[in-house]
């Protein structure tokens, strides 16, 4: 039957471990007393009949009157509710009884699922929908970048005619700066007159600092940061890699550098050229995780650079870690085509 192929969760570590076994995890929110739930709730079924797949395509639903703490987690504001999470990340979502919406999209990811692995161990890969990182993540996390609340970054002492704005930092794509061939070989590029660039430069010194808000409470685990600087024949001119960052969490704004100057970091960290891996010119900043449990803001403070250069100049930003609370979410409502709605 199909009803067999769907999934009811009853707790959050199974929920957790479903998102980590499959590629892509389709799930109903819905409630007993929604109409419009129990309407669409065959096509459902059809869907997951078709589509699903072990070790790949999984179906489940959630009952968000037994399952609170969960619907608060995944920001559930109106019945029904549908995701898709791929990889382990949420990468579309549907409000509303809603059927040729839901089956169109449920399709169209289904497509994409051949080109998908669940991951050895049913680790994640990269996050926010396939979004490029230079390493896979440890096993039990992945990529919370998605989580950045990109309207409330902040970057003191950038240099915007050599380099672009912070949202750039989590841009999806790989940074140009790997080229063609996608290794960096140490040699980035710096872009041809006119070229968009997607990277940031520090602007008078070697000093930048990067203020990155979430939409979620976060544990975070490890960064990776991108740095891709171009050789340059005039050394005075060089633009370096960082090489001292002072790490700051949970401040409701960015720091000044003669506040943070005189503030004790949450972590220091050094950055030696042994650090920097030569096929992605990417470091891993391992944290201290126990300093890292409930984040809602980062400052990234560089302190210098490494060598005598002028600039540094980071590329890309990836936050590994784990997702938590979200930190809104409205009363719970029905939508649909019920009578009386």
């Amino acid at each position: 039957m199909s009803a067999d192929q769907i999934t009811h969760i009853t707790s959050a570590a199974q929920y957790d471990a479903l998102l980590r076994s499959h590629a892509v995890v389709v799930t109903d929110f819905w409630a007993t007393w929604c109409g419009p739930c129990r309407a669409i709730a065959p096509l459902y079924e059809q869907l997951a009949a078709a589509l699903a797949r072990p070790g790949r395509i999984a179906f489940c639903k959630i009952d968000t009157d037994a399952q609170k703490p969960l619907a608060q987690h995944h920001n559930i504001s109106a019945m029904p509710t549908f995701t898709i999470h791929k990889q382990g990340r949420e990468v579309k979502r549907v409000q509303g009884a809603d059927g040729k919406r839901l089956s169109d999209m449920v399709k169209m990811i289904a497509a994409e699922a051949d080109s998908l692995t669940a991951g050895e161990g049913g680790g994640s890969s990269s996050g926010s929908g396939g979004a490029w990182t230079a390493r896979a993540p440890p096993r039990g996390y992945s990529d919370v970048s998605g989580e950045v609340d990109a309207q409330g970054l902040d970057l003191m002492n950038g240099d915007m005619d050599a380099g672009a704005g912070p949202r750039v930092l989590f841009d999806a794509a790989a940074p140009s700066g790997l080229g063609a061939g996608g290794t960096a070989k140490g040699k980035g590029k710096a872009a041809a007159e006119g070229a968009a660039r997607d990277w940031v430069e520090s602007d008078t010194d070697d000093q930048l600092m990067l203020y990155v808000p979430f939409q979620a409470v976060l544990k975070i685990h490890t960064l990776q940061l991108t740095s891709l600087p171009p050789f340059a024949d005039d050394a005075d001119d060089e633009v370096m890699r960082p090489r001292t960052l002072h790490l700051y969490v949970n401040h409701a704004h960015n720091l000044g550098f003669e506040e943070a100057a005189d503030m004790e970091p949450t972590q220091k960290v050094e950055l030696g050229k042994d650090d920097w891996d030569s096929e992605t010119g990417t470091a891993v900043v391992e944290l201290r995780f126990v300093r890292f449990q409930k984040v809602s803001s980062l400052v990234v403070f560089v302190v210098d650079g490494d060598g005598d250069g002028d600039k540094v100049r980071l590329d890309r930003l990836r936050i590994i870690g784990d997702t938590g609370e979200k930190k809104a979410m409205g009363k719970l409502e029905k939508i649909g085509d019920e009578q009386g709605e």
